[in-house]
This record gives C-alpha cells, sequence and structure tokens, in this order.
C-alpha cells in the first residue's frame, strides 16, 4: 500500500521540477526583457503646480518610451523618445514638458484638463513591453473664497478701529465732564460759603 504513494508523491515531485525548470527555460528564452516600476500611482496637485510623473525601466539595449494622457477630455500623446536621442514632443505640451533618462516626466503649469490617467509604455528592441499607470488629480485654488475671507477679515478690522476710537472719546467726553462737574460744584461751595460769611 506504500508503494503506490510514494510513486506518486515521486511522480508530483518530477512533474513539478519539470513544470519549474520549463518555465524558467521560457523565461531566460525571452529575448530582451523590460521591467517598469511606476513608486508612485496617484498625485495629487494644484492648478498651476510643476509634477513630477515618476518611473523607473531597466531595458537590455535601446529603449522606446512613450506617455499618454486619457481622460473626459479625449487621448493625447505627450511625448514618445528613445534612450540615448530622438526627443518627439507633443506641439500641446512642447513647451511644458521635460524628459528623464529613467523614463520619467515633468509636467508644468498643470490645469483642470491634466486632471486624468497618464499611460506609459516602455518597449525595447525585441518589441517587449510594459505598462505602467499614473493618476493626477488636479484642484482648483478658489481664489473667490481666499477674496471673500481678506475682505470679511478688513471689514472687521476696520469696524474693531472704528469701535476702539468712539469708545476712547466716550471715556475722553465723560473723564471732561466729570471734571466740569467737580469744578461746578467747588464753586458753588464756594459761593454758599461766601454767602453764610456776609449773612453772618
Amino acid at each position: 500500500l506504500m508503494r503506490p504513494l510514494q510513486g506518486c508523491r515521486s511522480r508530483g515531485i518530477v512533474v513539478g521540477t519539470v513544470t519549474l525548470c520549463l518555465a524558467a527555460g521560457w523565461a531566460l528564452q525571452t529575448p530582451g526583457g523590460v521591467s517598469l516600476v511606476v513608486p508612485q500611482p496617484n498625485i495629487n496637485a494644484t492648478v498651476a503646480q510643476n509634477i513630477l510623473l515618476s518611473v523607473e525601466y531597466s531595458c537590455r539595449g535601446m529603449a522606446t518610451i512613450e506617455w499618454k494622457h486619457v481622460s473626459g477630455w479625449g487621448t493625447t500623446s505627450i511625448v514618445e523618445w528613445r534612450s540615448g536621442n530622438y526627443v518627439n514632443i507633443s506641439t500641446v505640451y512642447k513647451d511644458r514638458v521635460t524628459t528623464f533618462e529613467n523614463g520619467s516626466i515633468q509636467l508644468r503649469n498643470v490645469g483642470m484638463r491634466d486632471a486624468g490617467y497618464y499611460f506609459v509604455t516602455v518597449m525595447d528592441e525585441h518589441g517587449t513591453n510594459a505598462y505602467g499607470t499614473i493618476i493626477v488629480n488636479v484642484y482648483e485654488i478658489i481664489y473667490e473664497d481666499l477674496h471673500f475671507v481678506a475682505v470679511l477679515f478688513a471689514f472687521l478690522a476696520a469696524v474693531s478701529a472704528i469701535l476702539i476710537c468712539f469708545m476712547w472719546l466716550c471715556n475722553k467726553s465723560l473723564h471732561l465732564f466729570q471734571k466740569k462737574t467737580t469744578h461746578k460744584l467747588t464753586a458753588s461751595t464756594t459761593e454758599e460759603i461766601e454767602l453764610e460769611t456776609i449773612e453772618c
């Protein structure tokens, strides 16, 4: 009873080893080979900010890198270049894109239309591809709200200054009124004393 079980186990080990060797062999036979890493797949930015769409690729031989932008407004090709030479930047992005040797791009002065999905493709000389995606969210600075807060703050500061001046004037007037009243009382008391002296 034990022998057939051992036979099945040994056959399973053999089949597993053969499968593993075939998979490794197939991987090694694949010409070229490209790998791509996207360290930050989600980027939040505000309008007019510069953003770095960062990737890192490795490739045996010459690589071609291509970036595309997909949003509600459609698909736009941004840039395509080969490592070492030839950079083809779309006219829409001509003055806004900088390319880097590791496959990254910098996008300057982003707007609301720059929000969306950014797809990067790295292809080697043998046609092997690696793909990456970065999602970019662009938020608008609401200047109207900031303007309202600034105006409200200025208004409150002006009202506070007026109230402080008014309180100072009231205090000064009250002080003068008390001084005059005290002076009159003193004068009338002096007159009464004089009158009493005359009557006597």
